[in-house]
């Protein structure tokens, strides 16, 4: 009998990443990171847990390190505050749970798998979160653990030129720094999950597409697993995670056929930016992007082995 399939992917955000602007010592540091939170969500599958906890816990992992736009290395909003989302869902029953401009939680996918399997709702926000937070004892960390010195100074630069950016570029670049994993464990099930520090020096509470279900992050088991990354507004309204599956279900596409539509052509059409990984039951990878580079990695049972940074 064949051994069941087990796949995971993570990325940890798109955008404009060339070699020329990377140091080999910066470089090495996200493949080395990459690989480390990959092999966290491998190491779960094989030992025969869920792809939720397999996303989960590869995300918590880009979440704790500094080098990515979520957890630890969320951006700085214009008051100097640091505001997260996260969401994740399962495949099988199609639960999910997400939560928005939440602060001072060390693990914001946590607290959004907290909401799905702690409470009636999907989606938390704001003070209600982190009533919630508090109510379910999840771990905080104060403002210096989500203190980077590089992560302030593009907020001091943001601030002085009036511009909301991104991720961790010059101003005058692209790169959204969003993470995110999607995963198959061996009894077939799917599972996706995102996490985002959102915008440098962002206002008015703005939200993207990392925490909204059919967004940023969908998970059907008769379809596939999405978590994207990129200028979310668009993402929200082209609402590209779900368009992927809808596209294998409705439209009987491939899992490559349909993101290769949904990157390549409806998102660039809105004028979107960005990319995604996405997986189905076969076990199939697809990691698809529009922009020079996806910090990304994945692993399968099939042989796949991967740990990748440009296009």
């Amino acid at each position: 009998m064949d051994k069941p399939k087990i796949s995971i992917a993570i990325h940890g955000g798109a955008g404009t990443l060339l070699r020329s602007m990377m140091t080999p010592e910066k470089e090495q540091q996200y493949l080395d990171a990459l690989k480390l939170a990959r092999d966290v969500g491998y190491a779960i599958l094989e030992n025969g847990g869920s792809a939720l906890d397999a996303v989960e816990g590869a995300v918590r992992h880009l979440e704790d390190s500094p080098l990515f736009n979520a957890g630890r290395g969320s951006v700085f909003t214009h008051d100097g505050k640091h505001e997260m989302d996260a969401s994740i869902m399962e495949g099988a029953g199609r639960k999910a749970g997400a939560v928005s401009l939440v602060r001072n939680i060390k693990n914001p996918i946590s607290l959004a798998r907290m909401v799905m399997d702690r409470s009636e709702h999907v989606f938390m926000a704001g003070e209600g979160a982190m009533e919630f937070a508090r109510a379910q004892q999840a771990e905080m960390a104060d403002d210096a653990y989500f203190f980077d010195s590089f992560r302030h100074q593009q907020w001091q630069q943001a601030q002085s030129s009036g511009a909301i950016q991104l991720d961790h570029t010059p101003l005058d670049e692209k790169k959204f720094g969003t993470v995110g994993a999607v995963a198959l464990d061996a009894s077939g099930n799917l599972a996706a999950a995102t996490s985002t520090g959102g915008m440098t020096n962002k206002r008015f509470g703005r939200v993207g597409d990392s925490p909204m279900i059919g967004a940023g992050t969908y998970a059907n088991n008769v379809t596939c697993a999405v978590s994207c990354t990129g200028s979310g507004e668009y993402f929200i309204r082209g609402v590209v995670a779900y368009d992927v599956s809808s596209m294998m279900e409705f439209g009987g596409k491939s899992l490559h056929a349909a993101c290769e539509e949904v990157v390549m052509k409806r998102l660039l059409e809105l004028g979107g930016d960005g990319g995604l990984i996405a997986l189905n039951r076969a076990g199939e990878i697809v990691m698809r992007f529009n922009t020079e580079g996806m910090y990304r990695a994945a692993r399968s049972s099939s042989g796949v082995d991967e740990v990748l940074i440009y296009s």
